[in-house]
Order: C-alpha cells, then structure tokens, then sequence
C-alpha cells in the first residue's frame, strides 16, 4: 500500500521535476517563485493526469486473479476454514 502511494506521489511530483531540471538547463533559478507561478497551476493539472491515467491502466491491464479468498462455509454440518484458492 505504501509502495502504491509513493508511485503516485512521484507521478505527481513528475512534471514539477522535468520543469525545475528544464530552468536550470535555461540557467534560471528553480528556487526563486517567478519562475513557478506562471506554470504552477498546469504542473499540477499535468501531474494529476498522470496519476490518473496510471490508475485507469492498472486498472484496465493489470492482472486478473481468476481465484480468490473463499471464505469460511458449512458443509455437510462441519465447518470448513477459509481458504485462497
């Protein structure tokens, strides 16, 4: 779960990343905010897309279990513990 969470913190984080690798390519300072304030808005709308589009993809390709839990049943008047099939 934590793992999941850190994959779309870092998507997220992504655009804001390649923009501060980009001022300093430019020889800005991607520490001074009048480079940021113009872009922030769609750096954020960027990162959230790509969070997005990555949960739709696991979503839609990721793997399917044909099996799953079963959980604990009666049967025949004896309990039967749950199981993973």
């Amino acid at each position: 779960m934590i793992r999941t969470l850190l994959d779309d913190i870092a998507l997220f984080l992504l655009p804001f990343g390649l923009y501060a690798i980009y001022l300093l390519a430019r020889r800005r300072s991607p520490l001074l905010w009048v480079h940021w304030n113009d872009h922030a808005l769609r750096l954020a709308l960027a990162g959230g897309l790509l969070v997005i589009g990555s949960l739709l993809a696991a979503g839609l390709f990721g793997e399917r279990h044909r099996t799953g839990y079963v959980p604990s049943h009666i049967e025949n008047g004896r309990v039967v513990p749950g199981q993973f099939r």
